[in-house]
């Protein structure tokens, strides 16, 4: 199952965190196969930002809201009638968790209640609802072993806590109040995504580029660590094709993980940062420990179920995302526009299918 532009235009779209940026590639992708999308969001907390860049309020009716206000979001969606919502507001910085995990937990827990209970007035029009949490929604011992749906979750730091949180808010109330309304409600766990337009604090790719344009090394905490890493046009599609299907096979899974083929090796912050500073010809990275940090060292999802039952997989490894992202960051520098590099990035990712 590929991204399938029939089944999204004329659609009736509400997207969350569509100033943030995989929102931003999302409501590029959305508004360029004619969906009528609604993004309700912050604005950005980053300068400069993908959403500016690429003029994404251009596209689409974008709305300011602050999703931890019930009201704000209930007279926001007043008078809607979106048939798919893709929920991917959150506050998605493991360190500013930590600084500040009371925010954390009001915004990507009790935002996905607010958010859930003012749909519940929109169910006799919703043909599909998806949650985007994390990752790292499981409960993990660090044994290298890739964590499948089934897994338990949990979440030693604020952050992952607050994902794990929100898939039961959202479970709970698919249960009490869309299934018996045929409404789907699901979730989708996307690996650390790595792309062109990401300028926000403490996330590595962002780093590498801040540290390669000012001429010094960027800083690495723990450069032994594993994630699983996808370009953000996989994780996306994956996202796209899972609304799909929800939207037109009821048997669709509830919970899908998105995340790089597997059988693939496992790529460290260290390799990644290699592979990054290489391409933009940046000095090398340096090491700065922090024996303080609560942050996992070795995470690994499996992506199995979605590839059995939606019949989609990654395409890109971590080699060839780190060379397109660091392909979007040079040529943007040299001016040419964010909106246009991003478009012909779909389109190649569309053309390989």
């Amino acid at each position: 199952m590929r991204v399938d532009p029939a089944f999204w235009a004329g659609r009736r779209v509400l997207l969350t965190g569509h100033t943030g940026f995989k929102g931003a590639w999302a409501a590029l992708w959305l508004a360029r196969m004619g969906a009528r999308v609604t993004g309700l969001a912050l604005d950005p907390d980053q300068d400069p930002a993908l959403f500016n860049l690429a003029g994404v309020g251009e596209l689409i009716d974008s709305r300011i809201v602050d999703l931890r206000d019930a009201a704000a979001v209930d007279a926001a969606l007043a008078g809607d009638e979106a048939e798919v919502v893709l929920h991917l507001a959150a506050q998605p910085i493991v360190r500013t968790a930590i600084a500040d995990p009371v925010m954390t937990l009001a915004s990507n827990v009790m935002g996905t209640a607010h958010l859930l209970q003012a749909l519940r007035r929109q169910i006799g029009t919703l043909t599909a609802v998806l949650v985007v949490t994390s990752d790292k929604v499981y409960a993990n011992a660090e044994t290298g072993r890739a964590f499948s749906e089934a897994d338990a979750l949990g979440g030693k730091d604020p952050y992952s806590a607050s994902k794990a949180a929100t898939e039961i808010v959202a479970a709970s109330f698919a249960r009490s109040y869309f299934d018996k309304a045929g409404v789907p409600v699901a979730t989708a766990r996307g690996g650390n995504v790595i792309g062109g337009g990401d300028f926000s604090r403490d996330r590595l790719v962002a780093d590498i580029v801040r540290a390669a344009r000012a001429g010094e090394p960027v800083v690495l905490r723990h450069p032994e660590a594993t994630r699983p890493w996808q370009h953000v046009l996989d994780c996306v599609a994956g996202y796209l094709v899972h609304a799909q299907a929800l939207a037109t096979r009821p048997a669709t899974p509830r919970a899908l993980n998105f995340g790089p083929r597997p059988g693939g090796p496992d790529v460290t912050v260290g390799e990644l940062a290699t592979l990054g500073v290489e391409a933009l010809g940046a000095r090398p990275w340096i090491h700065e420990p922090d024996p303080d940090s609560i942050e996992a060292r070795s995470l690994a999802i499996d992506a199995g179920l979605a590839r059995r039952t939606l019949g989609f997989e990654s395409r890109l490894d971590a080699p060839l995302a780190v060379r397109l992202t660091m392909d979007w960051y040079r040529r943007q520098a040299a001016g040419e526009d964010a909106r246009a590099l991003c478009l012909e990035q779909i389109d190649g990712y569309e053309a390989s299918a």
